[in-house]
């Protein structure tokens, strides 16, 4: 309804005319004659699409090795490598380097509101945010947790992971850093 709500109030600022009160029902019809509806939806399916692929890329690096520091395959990944990496990879967003910068470059949610793709952090080195792993659903995420272990799946229910629960972060459409992986590429190729 969020969504109805921001695309309606654009829609009259365009035109600069009053409007009436306006209820949901009057909202849908508004929406579906001017063909908004099915862009709506349209905009919806994308972002499930993308978070579904980006959860299934990563169930894809099971098993990879932690490394401090770590960003790739090859090298291994430490937690924010990781998020960056599948990020990157899958959505071509470049997000910053650093859990605590990744929390803070990402639109805070409850919870509850939790869905596939988004961030979970928690709090494992005594200073907020210095963990970080992506939402898989069903109150799991995959994470490259520590030195000799490798990415896998938790349960954010177990008492370690409930009780060091720092937040949920959604990753908006527009790259808070402002940096996509092909305006970063386009960066890196311009003359100094």
């Amino acid at each position: 309804m969020r969504i109805y709500a921001i695309l309606f109030t654009l829609l009259l600022a365009s035109g600069a005319h009053a409007a009436p009160a306006v209820t949901g029902d009057d909202m849908d019809r508004f929406l579906s004659d001017k063909g908004l509806l099915t862009r709506v939806e349209q905009v919806r399916q994308t972002i499930n699409h993308k978070a579904s692929e980006l959860v299934v890329t990563a169930m894809g690096f099971l098993g990879v090795p932690y490394r401090r520091g770590g960003n790739t395959v090859e090298t291994g990944f430490d937690c924010s490598g990781f998020v960056r990496a599948m990020y990157e990879q899958t959505v071509g967003l470049i997000l910053p380097r650093k859990a605590e910068q990744q929390a803070a470059a990402t639109e805070k949610i409850e919870r509850t509101d939790l869905q596939p793709g988004d961030l979970v952090f928690f709090n494992t080195m005594r200073r907020a945010f210095s963990h970080v792993g992506i939402y898989v659903g069903e109150g799991k995420f995959i994470h490259s947790p520590k030195p000799g272990a490798e990415v896998r799946v938790e349960d954010m229910g177990v008492s370690y992971w409930s009780r060091r629960f720092d937040g949920a972060r959604r990753v908006t459409a527009t790259q808070p850093a402002g940096q996509t992986a092909q305006t970063q590429a386009q960066g890196d190729q311009t003359p100094r």
